[in-house]
């Protein structure tokens, strides 16, 4: 008796410890739609496209037979279109919503679930990847790859590296002057910026990011707009900082990418070995010269001028957002000159109001290029970009483009985006489908 009921304790433990059969991949298949495949300025004849699991299986013209079972949809496209999820590549997941007080002073646990919905309303508008360039965001990322909350890809940079006085150095007065050695800072515990005043400190806040999982390393290497003590004109790390940090990064297989404005902070930067320069709306002819020389990114943005209402009124930030506003022109037009390699990005911080505009501000970049053009710099030219992460990077698969093999981040457009571009602007009426990684979170069909 006591043999068959410890046989029968154990036949359960077993079933109980047994591990699941893995679920058949996802089968979806669209039928009749016209590809905008990331790559080229023109839409494909009707197409039918087969997603499995999450990749792209197949691309053909003609039909595409699938078995019939639970886990097959297929969605009538209805010559619509279809065309790779957007890619932001200056993005602050963290940044968004809070005010600079509110991120300098509130609950961590509050932040994160801001910034959790916000991650949602992002892949909501159609950008299934952002590169975050600064901010404490592994763990969103986590929740998000975990399936715990729903929101884009996320190349995390971590913490901004900073110099004292340098852009991202929000201490107040009285946390001046700094101890080396003495308890961080708030934005230190949160993980919002590291101050490094050294090559050796460079150094040793860089391998804490790559610690912690970042895919790419964010540096200041002149002032900015948001930091109240960074005037626009300063150059913060010197060379052999921002060499450091090269070298590091490096050390680890991945690049280097820095917040520049001025001619003298992207000439240091280059002569470091930086591989992107962030922004760069001061540079002159001679620095453009210099990054096409060397085949250095510009992240760029198409800043509105409703960004700088996020500041107060008559403050010097708004003063400064102003002032580099102004030279947006002038570093698209250098840009086309010398075909810089030129990736999309926002950047946008502290206004969950301009969020919701996010395609408003891709679709702003017509005014220097074409739909197709703006269309292909936010999905294959960005996600080129993506991969200087190299092995830290996270999604090791094709995105940015419809192709076969590539990952499934797909769009299902109702019109032609690249004839009306400003389809993208109201992506809850005219996104009838968004897919990431082959899982359909939208299906307006």
């Amino acid at each position: 008796m006591l043999a068959r009921a410890l046989a029968a304790v154990l036949c359960l433990a077993g079933t109980a410890f047994a591990q699941p059969r893995p679920a058949e991949p996802s089968v979806v298949l669209f039928e009749n739609v016209r590809i905008f495949d990331g790559k080229s300025g023109s839409l494909s004849a009707s197409t039918n496209v087969l997603v499995r699991g999450n990749t792209i299986d197949r691309i053909s013209k003609d039909p595409i037979p699938i078995t019939a079972d639970a886990g097959t949809r297929t969605i009538a496209g209805g010559g619509r279109t279809l065309m790779p999820g957007l890619i932001d590549m200056h993005w602050h997941a963290m940044l968004v919503r809070p005010t600079v007080a509110a991120m300098l002073t509130g609950d961590s646990g509050y932040l994160n679930l801001m910034a959790g919905a916000e991650a949602t309303d992002t892949l909501m508008r159609g950008f299934t990847t952002v590169r975050d360039v600064g901010g404490p965001v592994f763990a969103l990322k986590r929740a998000i790859d975990d399936g715990i909350v729903v929101g884009p890809r996320i190349y995390p940079s971590g913490a901004i590296v900073t110099v004292t006085s340098g852009h991202g150095d929000f201490r107040l007065p009285f946390e001046v002057p700094r101890t080396i050695g003495a308890p961080q800072t708030r934005q230190e515990q949160l993980g919002a910026a590291m101050i490094a005043d050294s090559p050796d400190e460079v150094r040793v806040r860089v391998r804490e990011q790559l610690l912690l999982g970042a895919t790419q390393i964010k540096l200041t290497a002149g002032g900015g707009v948001a930091s109240p003590n960074s005037p626009l004109d300063a150059s913060t790390f010197t060379e052999a900082e921002l060499r450091a940090a090269v070298e590091a990064a490096e050390n680890w297989g991945t690049y280097v990418t820095v917040h520049a404005y001025t001619p003298v902070s992207i000439r240091r930067a280059i002569a470091a070995g930086v591989k992107c320069i962030e922004h760069g709306h001061l540079m002159d002819e001679q620095s453009a010269e210099l990054m096409a020389a060397n085949g250095t990114w510009l992240s760029t943005q198409a800043f509105p001028d409703e960004l700088a209402e996020a500041f107060p009124p008559g403050s010097l930030e708004r003063m400064k957002a102003r002032l580099v506003f102004a030279g947006t022109d002038r570093t698209f037009e250098l840009a086309k000159k010398h075909r810089l390699k030129t990736a999309f990005g926002t950047d946008i911080l502290f206004s969950a109001q301009l969020a919701r505009r996010h395609g408003t501000l891709l679709a702003k970049l017509v005014r220097w290029y074409t739909p197709a053009e703006a269309l292909i710099m936010a999905t294959g030219t960005n996600a080129e970009l993506r991969q200087l992460s190299g092995k830290r990077n996270p999604y090791p698969g094709k995105l940015g483009v419809v192709e076969e093999g590539a990952l499934a981040d797909l769009l299902l457009v109702d019109g032609d985006p690249i004839a009306d571009i400003t389809l993208i602007e109201d992506p809850a009426k005219n996104f009838v489908v968004i897919m990431k990684d082959g899982k359909i979170h939208k299906n307006n069909l």
